[in-house]
């Protein structure tokens, strides 16, 4: 038997209840007794460790529902889906996966992924093999003929990177059950999506109806939750009235699917960390202005609906999009609490709930995870500070003092440095090249 004493600090249990001073007590995987009830039991224990709090927090473990742990800090879709590699790139995700333990991240929903592959690197944390997060994932994201936010990248029919496009009842009812059959935990599908001419117009819904209700039919008679990619108000209602668990984004809704959410308790990840990095550093990084307005306002059309539904009770759940060069692995994924905090009128408490308890649900594990309470499993993070005073110290790596999964003390050293892989990414000739001395087009403006 393994047990472990956290006591002489401050407590945040993930429930958005106040901090307090309690002790924690932790035998073998399972959160034992918290309170004077943990300091009453550690006193009959032979073998005992015990963590000294003082001047830290105790917490639940942060849960990213929304990171894609193969795609290995892509700078675009075309490396993802042209220069990847099967065995290689699952590689690389469980390399990357030590850097979010190292974040304080002790569960992951990766909603789809090269090769389906995260299903192996998931089977490979449960037994062991390698050390990760808990992993729930799904496979494929499912689009039709037109869909995806890659525009004229995706093939018309098979698998393109992470997608496998599916056209009629017949291929959508084989493919679901076939990504069961591997041991998708999550069925993933791409709502809305981007056609090239019509880019324009944002993302806009690409599957009817009764094919959304299809997909869901089939998935739940087996048992297995859908999740939706939804930009847009016509994409997030057909998404709701279909029956689907999980919504993220669910960006530039109205007032009335609005309602729809909140009446069918629909969680939803708005995954809005990607946007709020290109709005605070995409001009240093070279980023058009066009670009970095239109995230702005995805999420400042956002602030109204995600207000309301916060308040009415719906699960929000914090979600990193990692897996991009914007938001590389173990750098940001404190980042979407500091959002909902910004933008949503959250406290802390409230936010790191919705980075912790809420993100249960992602991992299909409620009441199993996500918050410390007797006979929940010990996935605690130990913080050198107070988040409650600046949530920013989740985002520092001196700050991370320990990291526990299963009751288990993970490795926080620094993984060894890797050099850059031949062929895994996309190189580029650099801006175009004029000579001044040549014009090539008339003046004014087209």
């Amino acid at each position: 038997m393994t047990a472990w004493l956290f006591d002489n600090g401050q407590l945040i249990d993930g429930t958005a209840r106040a901090a307090c001073s309690d002790a924690l007590l932790v035998v073998d995987d399972t959160i034992a007794a918290v309170g004077e009830e943990a300091l009453a039991r550690a006193r009959h224990l032979d073998r005992l460790e015990r963590v000294d709090l003082a001047g830290r927090t105790l917490m639940p473990g942060l849960i990213d529902a929304h990171c894609h742990l193969s795609f290995d800090d892509a700078s675009s879709n075309s490396e993802i889906f042209f220069q990847r590699r099967n065995a290689l790139s699952a590689l690389t995700a469980a390399y990357n996966a030590r850097k979010l333990l190292r974040a304080g991240v002790t569960g992951i929903l990766d909603p789809d992924s090269v090769f389906e592959n995260m299903v192996d690197v998931r089977d490979a944390q449960e037994s062991g093999l390698i050390q990760a997060p808990r992993i729930a994932c799904g496979c494929y994201a499912l689009i039709p003929g037109l869909g995806g936010t890659a525009g004229g990248l995706i093939r018309d029919e098979g698998v393109t990177g992470y997608y496998r496009v599916v056209n009629g009842r017949d291929e959508i009812m084989a493919e679901v059950r076939r990504q069961i059959k591997v041991g998708a935990d999550w069925i993933k599908v791409h709502v809305s999506g981007v056609a090239p001419r019509y880019a324009y117009l944002g993302e806009q819904c690409s599957w009817t109806l009764d094919e959304l209700k299809l997909i869901c039919e089939v998935a739940h008679d087996l048992g297995v939750p859908v999740m939706g990619h939804c930009r847009g108000d016509e994409s997030t209602r057909r998404a709701v009235l279909s029956g689907m668990d999980l919504l993220f984004h669910a960006t530039g809704i109205s007032a009335d699917t609005t309602a729809l959410i909140i009446d069918r308790r629909i969680p939803v990840c708005p995954a809005l960390t990607f946007q709020a990095n290109m709005i605070d550093h995409g001009a240093m990084l070279g980023t058009d202005p066009s670009i970095i307005a239109l995230f702005e306002r995805e999420i400042r059309d956002s602030v109204d609906n995600m207000k309301r539904l916060h308040q009415a009770g719906v699960p929000l759940l914090c979600g990193s999009e990692s897996g991009f060069s914007m938001v590389p692995y173990g750098h940001w994924h404190y980042r979407e609490m500091e959002v909902f905090m910004r933008y949503f009128g959250m406290s802390a408490l409230e936010a790191i709930s919705c980075g912790t308890q809420n993100g249960a649900i992602a991992l299909k594990m409620q009441g199993k995870t996500g918050a410390l309470k007797a006979g929940m499993k010990a996935d605690l993070l130990v913080v050198n500070g107070d988040p409650l005073k600046d949530v920013t110290v989740l985002g520092q790596s001196e700050r991370i003092a320990g990291v526990w999964l299963n009751g288990k003390s993970m490795d926080l050293s620094a993984p060894q440095a890797r050099k850059p892989i031949r062929g895994w990414v996309v190189p580029t000739m650099g801006s175009r090249l004029e000579n001044p001395n040549v014009r090539d087009h008339a003046d004014g403006e087209l």
